[in-house]
């Protein structure tokens, strides 16, 4: 067990500095632009990464999923994620959100481990713990494609 979330907070803060190094790329003048009006901007992904870090951090403490489905879930973090103005307050709620998910990870015990993750679809909690790593460099890769979109074409690892 110790090694699943020895590896599971080291793969979520590796993302997480991924991340934040990617994003620190994105020019200011960048950061609300989207390609398309269905499109999320890179200021809202990076408000996504925060806002996640702390529910998954909440589902793995025990916390019952505040939602009736996933599709309630995702139209209230758009909202959420829209409130975020500015590049300072997205990192502090990455920060924050991460600091919560690792603190959530170093309560988890073996029955817990072993037991449901507690999301609208069976998924045992020893995968989802491994997800949260998974889901930052995911939107970190986001946001790699974006600055493509303007012309930044340099690797930012």
């Amino acid at each position: 067990m110790q090694e699943l979330i020895g590896q599971a907070k080291q793969t979520l803060v590796m993302s997480k500095d991924r991340f934040l190094r990617t994003f620190s790329f994105v020019p200011d003048d960048k950061l609300t632009w989207s390609p398309s009006p269905t499109a999320k901007s890179a200021l809202q992904i990076a408000a996504h990464v925060g806002l996640s870090n702390q529910g998954m951090g909440g589902l793995i403490s025990g916390q019952k999923f505040a939602f009736g489905s996933m599709e309630e879930m995702f139209r209230f973090m758009d909202g959420e994620e829209k409130k975020v103005q500015s590049r300072d307050e997205a990192v502090r709620l990455i920060e924050q959100g991460t600091n919560t998910a690792l603190a959530a990870l170093d309560t988890v015990t073996p029955e817990r481990l072993a037991g449901d993750a507690g999301l609208p679809m069976p998924m045992p909690l020893s995968q989802f713990v491994m997800l949260l790593g998974a889901h930052v460099a995911s939107h970190a890769a986001q946001i790699d494609y974006l600055q493509t979109t303007w012309g930044d074409r340099e690797n930012h690892f």
